[in-house]
């Protein structure tokens, strides 16, 4: 529990890294055991990214909890021994391989598990972008060599596999967000069939939802979103974060600031680098309040 407590941590702040900029920054609710609310009730695409990265995030915490030696049922992964072969040649397995078909099985047995007395298509549709967040830290496996020889030559090599960095995941888990597949449950209830004809079907590592996404601009508990008054927005950008989007046509505040920064620095022999301390004004732009009679309308 304690790994997966890290892998909880480790998925929000990606989650929330990868939409930073947007209306919705996949943000927490304090004293709420679902962690973002009502956000989850809805089967949008912000679901189905939720769902998939918490996935992801127990299955990385798992398999590098093992290799560590954190857990007592698993450690090493036991099949990477012996010779084997790359693009660059003959090497042999050593070190320690990330136990990631491990990390697999167990988070599918224990974030599966309430998906799969349920039965309905909710829990369908949690069941594939779980897999999907799953299939998503196996794909960003990589190999690590260790070179033997004269001089480093590598005449001998000694590799195994681990876990890609956390952020090839969420980076990943974003794009598959933004083209995510607006589906329906086929009619024996067992799959999926593609809302819009127009569109093509679903994949297996293709996201997927059933209902449209609020625009999060304004508070509403219905939805769970927070709204965007307060945001900090960029004034030049057509982006997410631009203030035109990011405040919903509402406006903004521009106050200045100043903060301090490094600057002028330079290289000293041996081996530091000094800099001196700058003060540097900015401007900040934050979205403005709506208007009580829209907030009362969400209410």
């Amino acid at each position: 529990m304690r790994a997966i407590g890290q892998g909880t941590e480790e998925w929000i702040g990606e989650c929330q890294h990868q939409f930073r900029r947007h209306r919705w920054n996949c943000s927490t609710l304090e004293h709420d055991p679902t962690v973002f609310g009502r956000v989850l009730l809805r089967s949008s695409r912000e679901a189905a990214l939720v769902y998939a990265i918490s996935s992801a995030g127990v299955v990385y915490a798992l398999t590098r909890a093992c290799s560590q030696g954190e857990l007592g049922r698993c450690s090493c992964d036991p099949q990477k021994r012996g010779g084997d072969k790359d693009e660059r040649g003959e090497f042999n397995w050593g070190g320690c391989s990330d136990h990631i078909r491990y990390g697999i099985r167990f988070a599918k047995a224990f974030i599966d598990a309430k998906e799969k007395t349920l039965r309905d298509a909710r829990a369908l549709m949690n069941l594939h972008n779980n897999r999907c967040g799953r299939s998503a830290v196996k794909r960003f496996m990589k190999l690590e060599c260790k070179c033997h020889g004269v001089s480093g030559s590598c005449a001998l090599r000694t590799c195994w596999m681990a876990t890609s960095d956390f952020r090839k995941t969420g980076d990943y888990l974003k794009r598959k967000y933004d083209g995510a597949v607006e589906v329906t449950t086929n009619q024996d209830g067992t799959g999926f069939a593609v809302a819009d004809r127009a569109f093509r079907k679903a994949t297996e590592n293709d996201l997927v939802y059933f209902e449209n996404s609020p625009d999060y601009c304004l508070p509403d508990k219905s939805t769970g979103s927070i709204g965007t008054a307060g945001r900090s927005c960029n004034k030049t950008s057509r982006s997410p974060d631009g203030c035109e989007v990011m405040c919903c046509g509402r406006g903004y505040d521009t106050s200045t600031v100043e903060q301090l920064t490094q600057c002028e620095c330079k290289f000293q022999w041996c081996c530091a680098v000094e800099c001196k301390v700058c003060k540097e004004t900015l401007d900040v732009h934050t979205c403005k309040a709506p208007k009580q009679a829209d907030w009362l309308d969400k209410t």
